[in-house]
């Protein structure tokens, strides 16, 4: 019923990309996912961020530098704050983070696999997608993020109720992509009768970039959105109302939409280093908690630094507060958004077992008198 992830075993060429998707895959996934938590971005490029200064008179850690990755999107707050904060460079003294910006979920995961970064914040999509892509060999699920920040935005005047979205069009950010599964598996749930490879059916599914889907909706050409923040609350600056907030589909009001990835090799060649990355990752955490507004702005400021349009209040507020940032990956969700997608028609069941690694964060939970976290089954030792 929420965030699911879809990937593929081969991603499609650009001009079939829409409309036969699917039909080229023909291994455990069939949905290339180009975007998870990038709202909507459809493009692969990456660009760099400045590099933070390393403490010119502490060790270094057994790697001369890290280099980190992430989206400049309030649903990657945790290093939008930590970099902004340096709580991440604290932590690795003299060992140099260098960090990378990126648009969409496969370019960092092609970064990944190049060894262009290391460790990186993405969404859970493009973590299924690479990891089974790779046999399970290029990269680990090392700790949670972010959880939420997603609703079904509506008309108001067109859709007063779940029953009201037949023959209506809503917005989903690309084929495939985390938000369109929710939606598709939603729909699927309550009765609708959906392809999900055009979007045809008892719902227009119209797969938008979520840069215009404000736009979108002001012109008329769609009657809702099922997308993440800030374009939800974007939406509802402009009239539209929160039919569903997907916090209150899932157990807990919990689902994973943002986690830590790293590469097996690196992991295996410098966990010191990644453990470092975690207590900065623990600690900014703890920071947007104790210090939500500073956390915040810090977020607005990193994102306009990044190339980005900073976010006006009246988006800003409301967005950020619907995101929770925690150190749990929320595992059984995991599992749970990849059995939405089998139910939404877009993925054949992938083999996820051993996509965990939480030893190094479960190492600096208990350090600080925390809980260790729950893998549901599906994690490994590194």
């Amino acid at each position: 019923m929420a965030s699911t992830q879809t990937h593929s075993s081969a991603r499609p060429n650009a001009g079939r990309v829409r409309r036969s998707a699917l039909a080229a895959l023909a291994g455990l996934t069939v949905v290339s996912l180009l975007s998870a938590c990038s709202y909507g971005s459809k493009s692969t490029k990456s660009n760099p961020a400045p590099a933070a200064a390393a403490s010119s008179d502490a060790p270094k850690l057994s790697a001369d530098t890290v280099k980190i990755g992430y989206f400049a999107n309030l649903t990657h707050g945790t290093p939008l704050v930590g970099l902004q904060e340096g709580l991440f460079q604290k932590e690795l003294g003299g060992t140099q983070v260098k960090t990378q910006v990126f648009n969409a979920g496969p370019s960092e995961i092609e970064a990944l696999n190049a060894g262009s970064i290391d460790i990186g914040w993405i969404g859970p999509s493009p973590s299924i997608n690479g990891y089974v892509q790779s046999n399970s060999s290029n990269l680990r699920i090392i700790g949670g993020s972010a959880s939420g920040g997603v609703e079904l935005v509506v008309n108001p005047d067109k859709i007063k109720t779940v029953d009201d979205l037949k023959g209506k069009k809503i917005a989903t950010p690309q084929l495939g992509n985390t938000q369109d599964v929710a939606l598709l598996n939603y729909l699927a749930t309550k009765g609708y009768k959906e392809d999900p490879q055009s979007g045809a059916g008892d719902v227009s599914v119209v797969r938008t970039d979520n840069k215009v889907t404000p736009d979108a909706y002001s012109s008329g050409s769609i009657d809702g959105a099922w997308v993440p923040e800030p374009t939800a609350s974007a939406l509802v600056a402009k009239g539209a109302k929160v039919l569903i907030d997907e916090k209150d589909l899932w157990p807990n009001r919990q689902f994973v939409i943002t986690n830590i990835i790293v590469s097996q090799k690196f992991l295996k060649a410098h966990p010191d280093v990644v453990e470092a990355v975690l207590r900065g990752s623990v600690k900014t955490n703890a920071f947007i908690k104790a210090n939500p507004a500073k956390a915040e702005q810090d977020a607005n400021d990193a994102i306009k630094a990044a190339g980005g349009n900073a976010l006006p209040a009246t988006i800003l507020d409301p967005a950020w507060k619907s995101i929770d940032f925690l150190d749990d990956p929320l595992a059984a969700t995991l599992q749970s958004e990849a059995d939405h997608a089998v139910t939404a028609g877009l993925l054949k069941k992938p083999n996820i077992a051993g996509i965990y690694d939480l030893t190094l964060l479960d190492k600096v939970l208990q350090a600080q008198g925390q809980p260790a976290v729950a893998d549901a089954g599906l994690g490994t030792k590194s």
